[in-house]
């Protein structure tokens, strides 16, 4: 079935001037572009889009690294989107990824993890509308 997922490049994999390999992957993986910005959120911003974790203890530390510096957003497009993404980005600290997936490749820490993904059909929708609407 066919699905559009939000995929964000993070500020650390901008700093290291990955972006053009991400975006590499992202298409050799089968991923239609459908739209791709270079933004830079702000506190409010990223607090805004991180709400859902609002309770938890990197919430504060998560923001202020999204707002951090430039990001790049994708709405990306494609069988099974969602999961294909989360795999192509492999897990959430990249010590614990598998070779190959993104966040080994180009991840730092448990943040600093190169790449996000949406998680459910839902969490695209409400991600999507944030960047795109």
């Amino acid at each position: 079935m066919s699905e559009k997922t939000l995929a964000i490049i993070k500020p650390d994999a901008v700093k290291k001037r990955v972006i053009g390999r991400i975006i590499q992957r992202i298409e050799d993986e089968g991923f239609n572009i459908l739209g791709l910005k270079m933004v830079q959120l702000s506190l409010e911003e990223a607090k805004t889009f991180y709400a859902v974790h609002k309770d938890k203890p990197f919430y504060d530390s998560l923001t202020e690294f999204m707002s951090s510096g430039p990001i790049v957003v994708l709405l990306l497009e494609g069988e099974e989107a969602i999961k294909h993404w989360r795999e192509v980005m492999g897990a959430t600290n990249p010590a614990e990824a598998r070779p190959g997936t993104l966040r080994r490749e180009f991840g730092f820490s448990l943040e600093r993890n190169a790449v996000h993904g949406s998680d459910s059909p839902q969490t695209a929708e409400v991600e999507i509308k944030f960047f795109f609407n």
